[in-house]
């Protein structure tokens, strides 16, 4: 049963555009046999279909068999650190996958960051930046979804 929703950056440049199948490419490089997301945004907002949603994906460590994985392109500016470079589209396109997979799962109850899903270091019951084990996917997503429906 999917019970959330974790977004990704691709880990590119800003302004660089990427495929479902170069990313699919690259996990199969790293020996996944197809790609872990189950979605890709592109800078344009084209929504592409990666890994079957009925499949567990392989996008992120102890969550995968509970989550649906979306990946927009991009999330590093030009010198290689962490960045929000959502365009317009693709922050509509997000906006817009989120809300149907909600009525297709009726049972996801979250949507998370793949940094929010790090490990609680100091036990408070909340991921802080100091705990992330990673930037991904480079925005603060809790609060631009916390009240989607």
């Amino acid at each position: 049963m999917k019970d959330s929703i974790i977004i990704h950056c691709s880990a590119t440049p800003e302004g660089r555009d990427v495929t479902a199948a170069d990313i699919d490419r690259w996990h199969r490089q790293r020996g996944f046999w197809s790609i872990g997301y189950h979605y890709v945004i592109r800078l344009d907002g084209s929504i592409e279909q990666g890994r079957d949603v009925c499949l567990t994906g392989a996008h992120c460590m102890g969550w995968n068999e509970r989550s649906v994985g979306i990946c927009y392109v991009g999330g590093l500016d030009e010198h290689g650190h962490p960045k929000d470079t959502r365009t317009d589209a693709q922050r509509a396109s997000l906006i817009r996958l989120v809300k149907a997979l909600r009525m297709v799962f009726p049972s996801i109850s979250q949507v998370l960051g793949h940094r929010d899903t790090s490990p609680d270091l100091d036990g408070n019951g909340i991921i802080t930046p100091n705990e992330y084990m990673k930037a991904c996917p480079c925005f603060d997503v809790l609060p631009e979804f916390e009240n989607l429906k």
